[in-house]
C-alpha cells in the first residue's frame, strides 16, 4: 500500500446553525489547517497515488478566502467539512479539518 500526506493552510469564514446559543453563529474566520490522507494498492500512470499540487488546487480553488457557507449545502462544521473533503478526492481514506489550535476534527472512511 503506498500512503501520501498533503497538509494546507486555509483562510476561511464560517457561521454554523446550532441548536443552542453560541457566538459561532455569528460569521467568523479560521486560519484552517487540512490534512488529507490518501492511499491506493497501485500507483497512477504517473507513479503517484495522488498529485499533491491536484489535492491543494482541488480544496484551496473551493475554500480559500471563501465563506464557506455558500460553497456547501451542509452545516460546516469541521467534522462535516472533513467527510465533505474525503469524499471529493476518489484515493482519500483520511481528513483532519483543524480550525483553531486544539481543534481538530477527522473523518476517516472505513
Amino acid at each position: 500500500m503506498y500512503y501520501v500526506k498533503k497538509r494546507l493552510e486555509i483562510s476561511a469564514a464560517h457561521r454554523l446553525a446550532l441548536s443552542y446559543e453560541s457566538k459561532c453563529s455569528l460569521l467568523h474566520g479560521h486560519n484552517w489547517i487540512v490534512t488529507v490522507e490518501c492511499r491506493s494498492k497501485e500507483l497512477n500512470s504517473d507513479g503517484m497515488v495522488e498529485d499533491f499540487t491536484h489535492i491543494k488546487n482541488n480544496i484551496m480553488g473551493m475554500l480559500d478566502h471563501k465563506i464557506i457557507n455558500d460553497v456547501v449545502d451542509f452545516n460546516p462544521t469541521a467534522e462535516n467539512l472533513a467527510r465533505w473533503i474525503a469524499d471529493m478526492i476518489p484515493t482519500c481514506f483520511r481528513c483532519e479539518v483543524q480550525e483553531s489550535e486544539g481543534n481538530i476534527a477527522a473523518y476517516e472512511k472505513d
